[in-house]
């Protein structure tokens, strides 16, 4: 993703953007007394977030920098049955409303910090919360290392490699642990807004661009496809529908239970503040990973026969093309590309405070030291983060994999977490011995598949077939073990939680 055009003019923007999130997180922390002090004060901006943070930071939490520097030549390589990445994003807000709110109000009334706060209360069963902690832990942390390795590159691409791969990583590094720190999650949620403005308004710009480049005339490029790459516009065989089928299980039900998606759910000022950001958040796919998708496309035309390897920079070479146009193209791509690294620090934020929360509250607060202060667990839980990062380092400076690569390693075994989750708030059988059970078991399926190369088998994804297999074990286990089944609020308890709650 290289800008040959940026240069010093590219640093400009990448320090200006950096001083901007300091200042963010200065002014987020300042006058807080008890945000260093209390779990959901730091962690949950005290419960308080309004629509416009909430909408902005679920939009920065579902799309990152990523969305536009790998989705594109995913598009790029695969065509026009890469539209499943709109439904990616879809089928995520949908799951998201099948249990968002309800969680929502049993949240604020039992004062839940981290995910894993439910599967305790509801499961009662140290076995149950520690193997969910584990497995979310998991994704947190490889969910950080994609986001650390697309800081090094992107910030590389846009000053023309002035600032080297490993700088580039450090720098950011310490932007964004600084502002974290000082103002937690309410920092975290401004930043978003700042990065998901200039997202949303620069992929739009970029899309115009990319289309004055081919002529204005989208119906000439899918022409061009169809008579140079036919296999690009023709309907995919079985197998890849059948995989386009799988991944939508495997993002929707994985992606919609990330710690820091949760986390945002609690924050929430209130039931009717939550559903609003998510009705907004319908639109977002068509507008984000829509546009992203014709990006992709318009680039075969523009940038014919590159490989694997050459279509991971198509986003960077139309940048450069469409910078060329005139002036204003100029400095709106630079902006857009350093909203893009700004959109990925943003990412990484939110991942690293979900991380910390967990190790703080549930990790040392639970099981380690039960009876520490609030201020104590924030600490540990900050210290913890920082070393987590550093810890990643030597693994982002030889990325493993292209970006979309390392995008799906982290859901094989996240998603093992959604039947407890969210079948334990609906069905009041479910048994804690049959969840974890089934946990394990898929989560070791999935593991050993992705492990011995099979990723895939006809189709389905590993975390997929293991997560069949975890659903099998938990409803077939919850029937034979009915005398042991663990109750969720009762509906009763639930509608009078929700009127307290708004």
């Amino acid at each position: 993703m290289e800008l040959t055009f940026a240069g010093a003019d590219g640093i400009i923007i990448l320090s200006a953007f950096a001083v901007i999130m300091l200042v963010i997180g200065y002014l987020s922390g300042r006058g807080e007394k008890n945000l260093h002090h209390s779990l959901s004060g730091y962690y949950l901006a005290g419960r308080n977030l309004g629509i416009i943070a909430l909408f902005f930071t679920l939009y920065a939490t579902q799309y990152s920098g990523n969305t536009i520097v790998g989705y594109a030549p995913s598009a790029y390589r695969t065509g026009f049955s890469w539209l499943q990445s709109i439904s990616f994003m879809t089928i995520i807000i949908g799951i998201y409303l099948l249990f968002a709110p309800r969680l929502y109000v049993v949240a604020k009334r039992r004062n839940f910090i981290t995910p894993t706060d439910w599967v305790h209360h509801r499961f009662q069963s140290k076995a149950v919360t520690l193997l969910s902690i584990f497995l979310m832990l998991w994704g947190l942390g490889n969910y950080l290392l994609e986001q650390l390795v697309a800081i090094g590159h992107a910030v590389s691409g846009m000053t023309g490699g002035t600032i080297p791969y490993q700088i580039a990583v450090l720098a950011f590094i310490f932007v964004m642990l600084a502002y974290e720190w000082m103002g937690g999650m309410k920092a975290v949620a401004f930043t978003d807004v700042m990065q998901g403005i200039i997202l949303m308004v620069g992929i739009i710009v970029f899309l115009i661009g990319g289309l004055y480049l081919v002529g204005g005339n989208f119906a000439e490029v899918t022409r061009y496809i169809h008579e140079m790459e036919p296999v690009k516009t023709a309907v995919p065989p079985t197998e890849v529908s059948i995989n386009w089928f799988s991944m939508l299980l495997l993002v929707g039900l994985g992606a919609s239970i990330y710690p820091h998606a949760v986390q945002r759910i609690y924050s929430a000022q209130s039931e009717r503040t939550l559903k609003k950001s998510f009705s907004r958040m319908a639109w977002m796919p068509l507008i984000t990973t829509g546009l992203v998708f014709i990006v992709g496309i318009t680039a075969i035309m523009l940038y014919p026969g590159l490989d694997t390897v050459g279509s991971e920079q198509i986003v960077g070479m139309m940048a450069n093309d469409i910078a060329a146009i005139n002036p204003f193209y100029y400095w709106m791509m630079i902006i857009f590309f350093g909203g893009i690294v700004a959109a990925i620090v943003s990412t990484a934020d939110s991942v690293l405070l979900s991380f910390s929360s967990m190790i703080s509250n549930d990790v040392y607060g639970r099981f380690m030291n039960p009876g520490a202060s609030e201020h104590r667990k924030v600490m540990v839980g900050k210290v913890v983060g920082v070393v987590a990062v550093f810890l990643l380092l030597w693994v982002a400076w030889n990325p493993p994999g292209t970006l979309y690569e390392i995008f799906i390693l982290k859901f094989e075994l996240l998603v093992q977490v959604f039947p407890a989750f969210v079948l334990g708030l609906y069905w009041k059988g479910l048994d804690k011995r049959a969840v974890f059970w089934g946990m394990l078991f898929g989560a070791l399926l999935a593991g050993v598949l992705t492990l011995t190369g099979n990723k895939t088998i006809y189709g389905i994804h590993g975390g997929v077939i293991g997560l069949g297999l975890n659903f099998v074990i938990c409803v077939v286990g919850s029937w034979l073990l009915p005398s042991a089944a663990d109750k969720p609020v009762e509906q009763e308890e639930y509608q009078t939680l929700r009127s307290k709650a708004n």
